[in-house]
C-alpha cells in the first residue's frame, strides 16, 4: 500500500494527515515539491494557487516540468495528483483581501509577490507557512525554520519584517529561510538542491502543525 510505510511512523496521527484541508499558494521549484511531498504523505485534500505554464526554464527545478512544456501548472499537476482541487489565477493582494481562508487548516505560502505575501501573513498567521527567498543559493543545509521575527540573512525576509513592523503588526508566523549569502548574479538562478529542501522542509512543517492541532 502507497501510504503504509508513513503509517508506520506516525500511527494514529495518519487519520490527521488525511482529514487536514491544506491551502498552497505557489506550486513553482519550492511549491511543486511541497505538493508532492504532502501527497505521498497522505494528504490529498489540497488546494493549489498558481497562474504560470511550464517552460524549458522550469525544467531544473519545478517537478513534472519537463512533461508538460507550455501547460499551465495547475492543470499539469491535476493529472498526477488527481485528487486535488485547483484554482488557476495570481495571488495578488487584491484576491488575498477577498478569498475565504477558513475552510483550510494549513496555509503555505510559495510565491514571490510581496504586497500578497504581507496580505497572506496578516490574514491567516495563525495556520500560515511561507517560504522566502530560495533563487541564488547552493548549500540547502544553511536553510532554517524560526518564526517571523527571528529569521534573518534574506533580503526579503527584512523586507517583509519592516513592512509589518511599518503596519503594527506583533503576531508570530513560521518561515522558511536561508541564512546562506545570495550568489551576486543579475538573474534568478536557482538550484533544486535548494528549491526542492524549501518545498520538503515546507511539507514537514505542514505535517507538524498539522499533528499538533489534531
Amino acid at each position: 500500500m502507497k501510504h503504509e510505510r508513513i503509517k508506520q511512523l506516525l500511527a494514529n496521527d495518519f487519520t490527521a494527515l488525511q482529514n487536514a484541508k491544506v491551502l498552497l499558494l505557489g506550486v513553482g521549484g519550492v511549491g511543486g515539491h511541497c505538493l508532492d511531498c504532502l501527497y505521498r504523505s497522505g494528504v490529498t485534500n489540497i488546494t493549489i494557487v498558481d497562474y504560470d505554464v511550464y517552460d524549458k526554464s522550469n525544467q531544473n527545478r519545478q517537478i513534472h516540468s519537463e512533461l508538460h512544456d507550455g501547460e499551465l501548472k495547475t492543470k499539469a499537476l491535476k493529472e498526477h495528483y488527481p485528487d486535488i482541487e485547483i484554482i488557476t489565477l495570481k495571488v495578488e493582494e487584491s484576491w488575498v483581501k477577498e478569498f475565504d481562508f477558513s475552510p483550510y487548516d494549513v496555509v503555505l505560502d510559495a510565491i514571490d509577490n510581496t504586497r500578497a505575501k504581507l496580505a497572506i501573513a496578516q490574514a491567516t498567521y495563525k495556520k500560515l507557512i511561507s517560504s522566502f527567498g530560495s533563487a541564488k543559493r547552493l548549500d540547502p543545509t544553511k536553510i532554517q525554520v524560526a518564526d517571523i521575527w527571528k529569521s534573518a540573512g534574506d533580503p526579503l525576509g527584512k523586507k517583509i519584517r519592516n513592512e509589518l513592523t511599518r503596519r503594527r503588526f506583533k503576531s508570530k508566523y513560521t518561515v522558511i529561510f536561508s541564512s546562506e549569502e545570495a550568489v551576486k548574479i543579475d538573474t534568478k538562478g536557482s538550484f533544486i538542491g535548494v528549491t526542492a529542501s524549501f518545498g520538503l522542509i515546507m511539507c514537514a512543517e505542514a505535517i507538524k502543525k498539522i499533528r499538533k492541532n489534531k
